[in-house]
This record gives structure tokens, C-alpha cells and sequence, in this order.
């Protein structure tokens, strides 16, 4: 099993976007599963209030595990993408804050490089 986790807003919706893709998130397959929390901040064990208090630094995020067999992690880095506008700043739709802000959380250097270049990507795609 793999883990990702990324931000992009309300962790219930982008939660709901990845548990929509086959290789993620649920107990039907395969014992794959998704985790909705805050990450990023300072703040040990923050609570809803504390979060949206802004005194934390976290984000709604989303942990998932993902079977690399099934899914790659540049098909998640594209979900990511296309799930939401990362142009927002501290935003997604109604949804206002820094805790809503769009964040990809690397696990390892693979991560953090594929995710550099699919934002890059996507900047000179001009979208």
C-alpha cells in the first residue's frame, strides 16, 4: 500500500472525489482507505474550533492509501488538479480559510518531485 495526501478544500468533498477512484478508498476494495484530518500546522491535536479559530496552521486534508497496482500517483496528482482551482487562495468554493487551502503533502522524494513537475506542467499548460 501507498499513501498520498493532499488538500484542496472541505477534506468531505475532496475525500469523496478520490473514494470515487477505483485502486482508493474503500472497505469493498481491498481494505484500501481514505482518512479525513488536518495536516501542516503546529497546533498538536487540533479540534474543528481550533482549526477554524486559524490559530493552528493546518489544513483539511485527505490521507489516502491507494494500491499502485490499481492507480498510479500521477493519476491521483491529476484528480488533484481537476478536482478543484488551486489559483484560490485559502479558498474552494464557499468554503473560506486557510484551512482550505490547496496543499500536496509528499510522502517520499518520488512524491515531491512528481508532484513539482505536474504543477509545472499544468502552469505552462496555461489551465
Amino acid at each position: 500500500m501507498e499513501k498520498a495526501t493532499f488538500a484542496a478544500g472541505c477534506f468531505w468533498g475532496v475525500e469523496a472525489k478520490f473514494r470515487a477512484v477505483s485502486g482508493v478508498g474503500s472497505s469493498t476494495r481491498a481494505s484500501l482507505t481514505t482518512f479525513a484530518g488536518y495536516t501542516g500546522g503546529h497546533w498538536p491535536n487540533p479540534c474543528y474550533l481550533d482549526v477554524c479559530a486559524r490559530i493552528t496552521g493546518h489544513a483539511e486534508a485527505v490521507l489516502i492509501e491507494y494500491d499502485r497496482s490499481q492507480v498510479s500517483y500521477e493519476a491521483l496528482l491529476d484528480i488533484f488538479w481537476n478536482s478543484h482551482d488551486p489559483t484560490q487562495i485559502n479558498r474552494q468554493g464557499p468554503d473560506r480559510g486557510e484551512q482550505y487551502r490547496s496543499v500536496i503533502f509528499y510522502h517520499n522524494s518520488e512524491q515531491e518531485k512528481a508532484a513539482r513537475e505536474s504543477k509545472q506542467k499544468l502552469q505552462i499548460s496555461g489551465k
